[in-house]
Order: C-alpha cells, then sequence, then structure tokens
C-alpha cells in the first residue's frame, strides 16, 4: 500500500483556511446520505464519467458496469462519485455524432476542473466517447483510466455472420440488385445488434477501445471484452480498484500518453485493421497530450504492417471470436515478438507494457495471423497529397481483389489509375442523384462528395462510402472509386479516399472539381491530382465556394467557428494550447 498524499478534493472538504467553504460543500453532498467523515477522512474521490444512457445505446451497459466499479473503488479505499457524461451515439444523431466529441471533451474538462474529483474512470465504447474522455483527461491531468464497455455478441442471419454496419452494406447492396425486400433488409440490420454493447465488428467503437489500450490507459485485455460476459463485469471491479491506487501514486496521463505509445497505436490501429477514423481521433488526443505527432506518421511508422486480425470488414470474423483468441494483447504480442513497438514505456498497470503483453500469444490462428503469415502485407493506410487537398488518407486492407483487379493491377502502372469524377454536393444530392442515367456512370467513373467535412457539414459525416448506381450493382460492381472531405463507417469495406484537408468549405481543391474532370491516383506517389488546365482552375475559384447549410443551433456555430481540420484532428484548436489544467485550482465560489 502506497503512502497517503494529499488531494485536491480536500481543498473542498478538508480546508481549515477557509472553514466556511468546507461547510458550504459539505452541506449540500449529506442531503443523500453521505456522511462528512467519509468526505473528510483523506480518501481519493473517484468520479465515474457515465457515457451510458437510454439514447446512448451502445454504452447502455455502462448503467450497470458503473455498480461493479463502485464497488472496485470502496474495496480499495476510494469513494466513488458517478456523474453523466454528454450522449454521443454514432448511429443516431443528426447532422452528425461527430459535432459532440468536442462537446462532450468541453464538458468534461469543466466537471474535472470543477468539482472535487481526484481521478476518474473514463467509461467508453461507442466511437466518440473513447477520444472525448482522453482528450478531455489530458487536458486536465488528472489519473485517469478507461473501462470499455464491449462489444455486442456476435450477429448471425440465416447461418451466416452478421456484422455490425458490415450486414447493413451488404444489404444495401442486395436491395440495389434486387435480391432482397425491404422487409429483409431491415431484418438483416436487426440479426447484426444482437445484445447490449457497441459495434461487434472492427469498426471505429472497437478500434478507438483497442487504441486505449494500446496506449496503455486501459487494464490489460480490457477492450475486447463483450458486453455481456460475466469477464466485463469482473474487468469493471478491476478497474475501479486500480483507480484508487493510481489516485494514491498520482499516475496522470502525461506519464503514460507519450509519442511512444501514439506510434505503437498507429502500429496496432494498421494490424488489427482499424478505423480510418482513429486518424483524426489519434491526432486529437496526442495534440490535446502535448505530443507531436505528424500525418507522414502513419505513412513512416503505420504502412508497412501486416494485418493480422481476421475481423470484419477487413476479414471474416467478429467480437467475440476476437476477444476468445486473445485481444488486442494477442495482436500486440505479434508485434511486440517482431520490434514493431517501443513496448518498454508505462501504463496504468503500474508495468510497462512489455510486461503486459508476456504470455499472450494467442492460441487461435484462424483469427489472429502470425506476423510472418499475415492476411496482407503492409496494411496502413495510404497518406495522400495533390492538387485536390494536402492530406487525405486510403484505408488499404479493405481493397478487395475485385477492386485491386480493376483499378490499380495495370500492367506498368500497378496501384496507379484514372477516373472520371462524379461530384455530388452533400448525401442528399448524392441520393438524389446517383442513379440518374444522365450521369452515365460507369467503373471508369469516381464518386466525390463534398461539403461533408468539419465546417461544411458540420461535423464531417460519414457519407463517403457511396454506393453504385443500382445499374451497376446489378451487374456485379459493388464498388467504385470514392473521394470525399468527410469520412466513413470504420464498418466499411470501401477503399475510399477519406479525411480530404482543407475541406472545400474553406476553399479546399475539391470546391473547384466539376463532373466530368479526370482524377488520377498514384498510390506509388502518395498523390491524387485533377487533370485540368491551371488557368481554367484559376477561373473557377471565380464562382466561389458552393454553399453550405446554415447552422440550425448554437453549439453548431460555435463548433463551426473553433474547428480545424481533420488532418489535425478536428480539435476546438482555441483549446490545444490548455494542458494539466488540474494543477490551477479554480477560484472558490462564494
Amino acid at each position: 500500500m502506497s503512502t497517503a498524499r494529499r488531494y485536491r478534493s480536500q481543498d473542498w472538504f478538508d480546508n481549515p483556511e477557509h472553514i466556511d467553504m468546507t461547510a458550504l460543500y459539505l452541506e449540500r453532498f449529506m442531503n443523500y446520505g453521505i456522511t462528512p467523515e467519509e468526505l473528510r477522512s483523506g480518501r481519493p474521490i473517484i468520479g465515474i464519467a457515465q457515457s451510458g444512457s437510454d439514447i446512448s445505446p451502445c454504452n447502455r451497459i455502462h448503467l450497470e458496469l458503473a455498480k461493479r466499479v463502485r464497488d472496485g473503488i470502496r474495496d480499495a479505499g476510494g469513494i466513488a462519485m458517478e456523474f453523466p457524461l454528454h450522449p454521443i451515439f454514432e448511429n443516431c444523431r443528426r447532422p452528425t455524432a461527430a459535432i459532440d466529441r468536442n462537446l462532450a471533451y468541453l464538458g468534461l474538462v469543466e466537471i474535472l476542473h470543477g468539482y472535487p474529483i481526484d481521478a476518474v474512470v473514463l467509461t467508453t465504447g461507442c466511437d466518440k466517447t473513447t477520444p472525448a474522455q482522453l482528450m478531455a483527461a489530458s487536458t486536465v491531468d488528472i489519473p485517469a483510466i478507461v473501462l470499455s464497455g464491449g462489444p455486442m455478441l456476435d450477429g448471425w442471419f440465416e447461418g451466416e455472420l452478421a456484422g455490425s454496419g458490415t450486414a447493413i452494406w451488404k444489404g444495401r447492396r442486395q436491395l440495389a440488385a434486387g435480391e432482397i425486400d425491404n422487409e429483409k433488409f431491415l431484418q438483416i440490420a436487426a440479426a447484426s445488434a444482437p445484445s447490449a454493447g457497441h459495434c461487434n465488428t472492427m469498426g471505429t467503437a472497437s478500434t478507438m477501445n483497442a487504441m486505449a489500450e494500446a496506449l496503455g490507459m486501459s487494464l490489460t485485455g480490457c477492450s475486447a471484452i463483450p458486453a455481456p460476459y460475466r469477464e466485463r463485469g469482473q474487468m469493471a471491479y478491476e478497474t475501479g480498484r486500480r483507480i484508487v491506487e493510481m489516485a494514491r501514486l498520482d499516475i496522470k496521463p502525461s506519464s503514460i500518453l507519450s509519442r511512444e505509445a501514439f506510434l505503437d497505436a498507429i502500429v496496432v490501429n494498421a494490424a488489427i485493421g482499424g478505423s480510418t477514423n482513429a486518424q483524426q481521433h489519434i491526432m486529437a488526443m496526442a495534440r490535446h497530450a502535448g505530443v507531436e505527432l505528424h500525418s507522414s506518421d502513419w505513412m513512416e511508422y503505420g504502412h508497412a504492417v501486416p494485418l493480422l486480425l481476421n475481423m470484419q470488414p477487413a476479414g471474416k470474423f467478429l467480437g467475440e471470436r476476437f476477444h476468445r483468441a486473445g485481444g488486442v494483447p494477442a495482436v500486440m504480442w505479434e508485434l511486440e515478438q517482431q520490434g514493431m513497438l517501443r513496448s518498454d514505456r508505462p501504463t496504468v498497470t503500474g508495468r510497462s507494457m512489455r510486461d503486459n503483453l508476456a504470455g499472450r500469444e494467442t492460441h487461435d490462428r484462424e483469427v489472429i495471423f502470425a506476423f510472418d503469415q499475415p492476411l496482407k502485407k503492409d496494411a496502413g493506410f495510404f497518406v495522400l497529397r495533390g492538387n485536390l487537398f494536402d492530406f487525405a488518407i486510403m484505408k488499404t486492407s479493405v481493397i478487395s481483389d475485385a477492386f485491386r483487379a480493376r483499378y490499380l493491377s495495370t500492367p506498368g502502372s500497378e496501384n496507379i489509375f484514372e477516373s472520371r469524377a462524379i461530384v455530388f454536393d452533400g448525401s442528399g444530392d448524392y441520393h438524389a442523384r446517383i442513379n440518374d442515367p444522365a450521369l452515365n456512370i460507369d467503373e471508369d467513373c469516381m464518386l466525390v462528395i463534398r461539403g461533408a467535412g468539419p465546417i461544411g457539414w458540420p461535423g464531417s459525416a460519414e457519407v463517403v462510402n457511396m454506393q453504385p448506381p443500382d445499374a451497376l450493382v446489378k451487374r456485379g460492381i459493388n464498388a467504385l472509386p470514392t473521394l470525399g472531405d468527410g469520412r466513413q463507417s470504420g464498418t466499411s469495406d470501401s477503399p475510399s479516399i477519406l479525411n480530404a484537408s482543407p475541406e472545400s468549405a474553406v476553399g479546399g481543391g475539391l470546391a473547384w472539381l466539376r463532373t466530368g474532370d479526370r482524377i488520377r491516383v498514384d498510390l506509388n506517389a502518395g498523390r491524387c491530382d485533377v487533370q485540368v488546365d491551371p488557368v481554367e482552375w484559376e477561373e473557377r475559384k471565380k464562382d466561389g465556394i458552393p454553399a453550405i447549410p446554415a447552422s440550425q443551433t448554437p453549439w453548431q456555430e460555435i463548433y463551426r467557428s473553433t474547428v480545424g481540420q481533420m488532418e489535425n484532428g478536428a480539435c476546438m484548436e482555441l483549446a490545444v494550447p490548455y494542458r494539466g489544467v488540474a494543477n490551477n485550482q479554480a477560484r472558490h465560489n462564494h
């Protein structure tokens, strides 16, 4: 047991120099039965950032898990105080849940700074609940630990695995081809969500919880345990116990979230076939932690990494099988054995990442492949630049054999192709015109969507994984090249060019693109360029930037006025310099 130290909460509850304020703070807390002896005992007060609610179904399991967290906190000698986090629900929030990552971040910073919290359990699950809370934990810099809610049980439909998101994209293509009707499409969607928990595929939810573990911010093995499993409740209990010891030892995010940790996260993301959304979230977390990351790091450290995890959308299996195969530690063990990780770094366990991974080799080689026999080689993101944008990414682990054969295998020009642009202004325009015969969309086309970035949407929307017109789908062509200044679902199997920065709404190159232009993609050179005469290109700029929708709420206007581009994490730029704010106690309120 470590020696006691004075906690920041004692400035509220045990402060003889301001006994009048101490009385004020103690008085109202006692109205639900807690005693002044408890609050003045010198025991750490542990916050539980509750992300579960009825409108956050992916995280709703935390309403139950928090009880086990409280048990662990109490048994370890802490005092639990649970409070709500602003809800973030990817599937349902309009116009996009992306605007709420920064809002939840902002709210959590204020809670952790302004209330008597000595350390915090971050309850994560749905995509942006993980980065939002880790961003806030870095800004405040009090001891913090991540408890993932876990994925749903595996979905099944007519004898086949039905994964979150992936089943819907497949069903959408079947519907377009006339193979199923509307009712069966809805049955497929329902089958993919069989229990409490977040996505059971390696979508953004599973990816970002895996990133928390790879960074060293959760207990070993935490991220992949399915939500309904007994081990999930056990992990909640152990997390509660551990955060109390972290409070005593004052183990803060700043001692864990190093450049080495973020580089390892980039490597692990490639090895698990992680979501393209990881790019902006990892960049945002790094910036709020004061860690310097560069766009080039995704290629320098994260591209030449093999795909080791056979999990949808890049592979075959779902979350239950991944957990039984050993989860994130088993994948990291493979990487660590090959010297791919910087594993001599601290973690919330109190041990190094190398120690955490000892003995974690998988026994299921159908799910986690050996490093020297991967599913795919060089499975990380491509980083692209050109005259349409300064930065974009392309996920290579989901490039299908059919897509590669059609676009990336021309003899003498491997990994190079040209396409005719079909330009859409937002998803409404796409849905209205994708089947318009006048567009003459064929295999030679690239579908482009703009106005989908942080400022244009607002919030950056998951709209880039556009499906070909029904006529092509009926011919068996399920994917065309796609490009946009927005995002796509982490569950998508589309090898889109995404997160284009700067976006069209601020004068990025996509603003001046026209249907019929030729776009050349050269993956060898990392280039994406429109083939338009420079004089004509400059002439187009006289038409101005395409119109974007007006802000509908005060927060949308605030978001637009503060947010940066996706290349740099789509952060609230004014918030990035704030760090370690818990070191500067807020003034008393009376």
